[in-house]
């Protein structure tokens, strides 16, 4: 079987939770499927480095550059004019107008929750493309229940169609051990410790202003600790930003703003947090809660949306819109060293469900048992 693969988002020098996802999986169905004795043609809309998938198994590497359209026009062409088995999309959308074998990943509709959250155009696009995906693909995959329940919600999508997927983490990412390690990144980052940490895109529906307000009214920054929202500014950012630089005079300006954090940073920042918060008003499926149950971090999230079936029993789950509620939780994860302790065991039970092999053996079966 041929298996073409946009890989479109494997390239990005900053990689957060799509682009994540497809170079993990990418990486995990090259040796599988080759093993199987599949072919793997990935499609690429501008040159990747030398060794990105190279020498990894039976694939061949298709790039065909265009600044704009990439996917309708030039992608849409190279699979009409070589057609493979099946095309997967593992974070984009079906090329418009192609009607051979397809399956798309829908990683969430946020987006209908929180419509004021994007730009018009914006929101029309990825109404049009998730709907699109969950048409025309032959199979549709989503990260979690939540995100297959909310296709059948608003778009009227056959649940016979829809396969639950759990996405995996970095193999690689564990807790960092080293206090001059994690003492280094913190600095670098222009972190003190005792910090409680939030990491993620900035933007309004992971509810950072109510995250901000309970770290005001939690009291903690009383007792020396910082509120860290880590990560690059999403839509609507700016008017974000200046509501928690406004609210941050009144915790003596202890929240702290570091922006992206690097993939190689992101082990020790973690670990060196007393605990992740993240109280995000919908996700369809929330890496930040597995990566820090890896790094042994106990979790604060929301009882909202994929976050309760992810997070398991490793974390301490709140009402995203009470703020007294969240305020509450930081503290007992701080004053209470029992919670803690059962928390990060849980958090290391728990994260071992999620791995990059199983989720591409599931995918790859799901190609093979009638995709095509």
């Amino acid at each position: 079987m041929i298996i073409g693969i946009d890989a479109s988002r494997t390239i990005t020098g900053r990689r957060t939770g799509t682009e994540a996802y497809a170079y993990h999986l990418i990486c995990a169905l090259i040796p599988l499927a080759t093993a199987r004795g599949h072919r793997l043609c990935l499609y690429f809309n501008q040159l990747p480095s030398d060794n990105l998938f190279v020498d990894w198994g039976d694939i061949e590497r298709v790039v065909i550059p265009q600044r704009r359209l990439w996917t309708h026009l030039r992608l849409g062409r190279e699979l009409r004019r070589r057609p493979p088995d099946v095309f997967f999309t593992p974070a984009h959308v079906i090329p418009l107008g192609y009607r051979g074998a397809a399956v798309a990943t829908v990683h969430d509709l946020g987006y209908e929750y929180f419509p004021e959250a994007h730009p018009r155009r914006q929101l029309a696009y990825l109404r049009w493309s998730t709907r699109h995906n969950a048409r025309v693909g032959r199979r549709v995959i989503v990260d979690s229940r939540a995100t297959g329940n909310d296709l059948v919600k608003f778009y009227g999508t056959d649940p016979a169609k829809i396969d639950v997927v759990y996405p995996g983490i970095d193999p690689h990412l564990r807790r960092v051990e080293d206090p001059a390690t994690i003492a280094e990144t913190a600095a670098r980052c222009g972190i003190q410790s005792p910090y409680l940490l939030y990491l993620g895109t900035l933007q309004p529906r992971k509810n950072l202003v109510r995250l901000v307000e309970a770290f005001a009214q939690s009291g903690l920054h009383a007792e020396g600790y910082s509120l860290v929202l880590a990560g690059k500014p999403g839509w609507l950012a700016d008017p974000l930003l200046t509501a928690i630089r406004s609210l941050s005079s009144l915790v003596g300006g202890q929240v702290l703003l570091p922006g992206y954090v690097a993939e190689a940073d992101k082990a020790a920042l973690l670990s060196g947090a007393t605990a992740l918060v993240f109280p995000s008003l919908y996700e369809g499926f929330g890496f930040p809660v597995l990566e820090a149950q890896a790094c042994g971090t106990p979790v604060v999230c929301s009882d909202t949306s994929s976050l309760p079936e992810v997070a398991g029993a490793g974390a301490l789950l709140v009402d995203p819109l009470d703020t007294e509620a969240l305020a509450g939780a930081m503290r007992q994860i701080i004053d209470e060293e029992k919670i803690r302790r059962e928390l990060i065991d849980r958090g290391q039970i728990n994260r071992r469900r999620f791995a990059w092999a199983t989720a591409a053996g599931q995918i790859l079966e799901i190609f093979e048992s009638g995709a095509a």
